[in-house]
């Protein structure tokens, strides 16, 4: 049995679950690298010390004075057609081998997420090992770009430029820059203040700029040179810049191999088309996402829909919007000015007796935020459908996304 011991009371008998205390950093860094990489250790000081997080940022199990399993929660942001919803990312999780398969993660898991909900987040965004966190209410929605190997580079350039490793000065060109290569974007993900501080001291990626006569014109996170490089969350000022990144970290590359995170559409994207093998797709990769309470998170989108349905054209004032779950379903009056608050209600098994649409629960996160929209989920999904197809259509189309997260999920 785990107590769950937030007021960080000493344990008395069996596995006590609390806020992490300076004292166990040793034991939680130790953990982490024997159960995932050496610099997870690294990774997990800088989110504890940092004042955007902080301790309070993450939980431990312990038996008597031992740390036995652990988990950190971030604090993040998804953007989606202009509505911000505040979101958290569950990182850092290991247990030991002795204590596997008795519940701690579990535990740990339900500690993040109501943590995650007193810090008023709509979403939960990770990347995770394949099928474990849905036992966790997470389900697969954003698509993860596909890492493409370079077969040719571009010439280099008249020497004006420099690649150098960021600095914090840094950080604030690196963060317009981003915001520019996801202003193309139907849902982002950026890094939020803290995690650009933390990245700059990250030792399993680095981040380095290009600066041409003191201003930075490109940047991007790199994995070390050495074994075959990782070229990732690239952008830059036009597509002159864009080739000369490509350049420059090539040329570090040193003939080891290099790949590069295609950013469809941006400039980065379009300036490297022709440097680049592009593949087909053989492996799906998506990014995990929770929905802890649909009502509040339709809710918050709200004028999301009413520019959607603006924009397609269709009025329905006077008539709600539903949308069943089938275990429930969630109303949403059209007014004359506007969408009202949502209503939720009991099980509907049948929404289009109404006119409403059904989404299984699972697939929720996928309309919401995924590449298929209402039209593709209705084509391999027998449990999401529609009576009015044309206003659903309407409300969830297909999406763009691109996600900065502080591990690169490759």
């Amino acid at each position: 049995m785990i107590k769950n011991d937030s007021a960080a009371v000493p344990p008395a008998d069996g596995l006590v679950l609390r806020q992490a205390r300076p004292a166990d950093l040793d034991q939680i860094g130790a953990l982490l690298s024997e159960r995932g990489e050496p610099d997870d250790a690294v990774d997990h000081r800088l989110v504890v010390t940092d004042p955007d997080a902080g301790l309070s940022a993450c939980a431990v199990v312990v038996d008597g004075d031992r740390v036995v399993s652990t988990a950190t929660l971030l604090d993040e942001e998804v953007c989606i057609g202009g509505v911000r919803l505040p979101a958290g990312q569950v990182e850092l999780v290991a247990t030991d081998t002795e204590y596997e398969g008795r519940g701690l993660v579990r535990a740990l898991m339900q500690w993040a997420h109501e943590r995650s909900a007193a810090r008023g987040h709509l979403v939960q965004a990770m990347i995770g090992i394949p099928y474990f966190y849905r036992l966790f209410g997470y389900e697969y929605a954003i698509d993860i770009p596909q890492a493409l190997n370079v077969n040719a580079l571009p010439p280099p350039g008249d020497g004006n430029a420099t690649l150098r490793a960021a600095r914090p000065s840094d950080i604030p060109a690196m963060a317009a820059l981003q915001a520019s290569a996801q202003s193309g974007f139907d849902v982002t993900m950026p890094h939020s203040a803290a995690c650009w501080r933390w990245l700059l001291d990250h030792e399993s990626s680095n981040l380095v700029v290009l600066e041409q006569t003191g201003t930075v014109i490109a940047a991007a996170r790199t994995t070390p040179p050495g074994e075959e490089m990782l070229l990732a969350e690239a952008a830059a000022r036009d597509e002159a810049a864009a080739r000369e990144l490509l350049s420059a970290v090539g040329a570090l590359a040193a003939g080891e191999g290099l790949q590069v995170v295609h950013r469809a559409g941006t400039v980065t994207g379009n300036a490297w088309q022709e440097f680049l093998d592009h593949e087909p797709r053989r492996n799906a990769e998506q990014y995990y996402i929770r929905v802890p309470d649909v009502a509040a998170l339709l809710d918050r989108l709200r004028p999301l829909f009413r520019q959607r349905l603006a924009s397609a054209g269709i009025d329905r004032t006077g008539r709600d919007i539903v949308i069943s779950t089938f275990g429930a379903h969630h109303r949403i009056p059209v007014l004359a000015d506007g969408l009202g608050e949502v209503v939720t209600g009991g099980a509907m098994q049948s929404p289009g007796v109404v006119g409403g649409a059904g989404v299984a629960p699972d697939q929720l996160a996928p309309l919401l935020f995924g590449p298929h929209g209402f039209e593709g989920l209705t084509r391999i999904r027998p449990d999401v459908y529609a009576a009015d197809e044309e206003l659903f259509q309407a409300l969830f189309p297909r999406l763009t996304a691109d996600v900065l997260s502080y591990y690169l999920p490759y």
